[in-house]
């Protein structure tokens, strides 16, 4: 079906692979048949998930028989051989033959074998790892979480481009509205790269973003701004914070709530809210890093979601190509 969005598929990679990419894909395929899959793995293994549960015009099975492991160093997975399912399925999308490639598997090697294989687009020097978090209006994207550690004034500009591009592939009905992650909000706080990347968007304006200036973090998460850019470095320490702070949320109020009679009591009675709240800070709603600049899109689900989550990032997969993300970078970064 010659209209269907082709999404390569990497089914080795990620605990509890290939079974869990597998019921992924189909719990996917139950509310959306508008996605292909390219299956890369080995086909014995993958057959005992997949046989009849899809319709056979929805999905192609490239067997292959290495894998990159979990405990490879990026080097080592380059090493490991160009017929891995990882190697295979970012090739596919080399090829022209997919439109997007998907992997659960280690994100060092997703990255280095992703820069091996795809060209940068024209006129961006460094690709950027960015995600989507939740905040109290919607969603944010956030840019650099670890590919880049050190960046200049150039490259914090083109994430700032690129993260509004993929903000508006991902919430077409909304303006991306982007800020600078820094220690302060005052003009004059910060290193000198970050002042000099405030001063080129502060007075180059873009028709396609709406600039904010800086944003501190402990204002990540209140809505004002939908596109939150840094260097790897900062913007990996913010997301494992960010993380860090949600889990120990949930686990402290899991102690209050079951540790006693009336806490038991209490969940009972705020039943309906615990579950909105639950919800509100489930990682899997919000699974699928994306790594973007190069000329095509490559999307990293999280080693140890479950097939929830896989499924989740399907759906990223499906509007960042329906959205046509990688034109709009092109358009906005000439």
């Amino acid at each position: 079906m010659s209209d269907l969005i082709n999404i390569a598929v990497d089914a080795m990679g990620g605990d509890g692979s290939p079974k869990k990419i597998i019921d992924g894909i189909i719990h996917n395929h139950t509310s959306n048949r508008e996605n292909f899959f390219k299956i890369f793995g080995q086909e014995n293994e993958i057959r005992k998930y997949l046989d009849k549960k899809i319709d056979k015009d929805f999905y192609q099975i490239v067997n292959t028989e290495n894998i990159v492991k979990s405990t490879d160093s990026p080097l080592e997975a380059a090493k490991r051989g160009k017929d891995t399912s990882m190697w295979l399925s970012i090739e596919s999308v080399k090829k022209k033959e997919s439109d997007i490639v998907i992997s659960a598997g280690n994100t060092g090697a997703l990255l280095v074998i992703a820069k091996l294989n795809l060209k940068m687009i024209e006129n961006i020097d460094k690709p950027a790892l960015s995600a989507i978090w939740p905040n109290k209006k919607g969603m944010s994207v956030v840019l650099d979480l670890g590919a880049n550690i050190e960046c200049n004034s150039k490259n914090l500009v083109d994430f700032s481009i690129m993260g509004a591009s993929l903000y508006k592939s991902l919430y077409p009905t909304q303006k991306p509205k982007v800020a600078l992650l820094n220690i302060g909000t005052e003009e004059l706080k910060g290193n000198e790269v970050i002042k000099e990347t405030f001063k080129i968007l502060n007075e180059k304006k873009n028709s396609e973003f709406e600039f904010l200036g800086y944003i501190e973090g402990n204002e990540l998460m209140n809505g004002e701004v939908n596109v939150i850019v840094s260097d790897g470095f900062t913007g990996n320490v913010a997301l494992k914070t960010a993380e860090g702070t949600a889990n120990f949320i949930t686990d402290e109020l899991k102690k209050a709530l079951s540790g006693n009679i009336l806490g038991k009591i209490s969940s009972l009675l705020n039943f309906s809210n615990l579950k909105k709240f639950k919800k509100r800070l489930d990682p899997r709603l919000y699974n699928g890093a994306i790594f973007i600049g190069l000329d095509s899109p490559v999307v990293k689900s999280h080693g140890g979601t479950d097939f929830i989550g896989f499924s989740n990032s399907i759906d990223v997969c499906n509007r960042i190509v329906k959205n046509s993300l990688i034109k709009k970078i092109r358009d906005n970064i000439s």
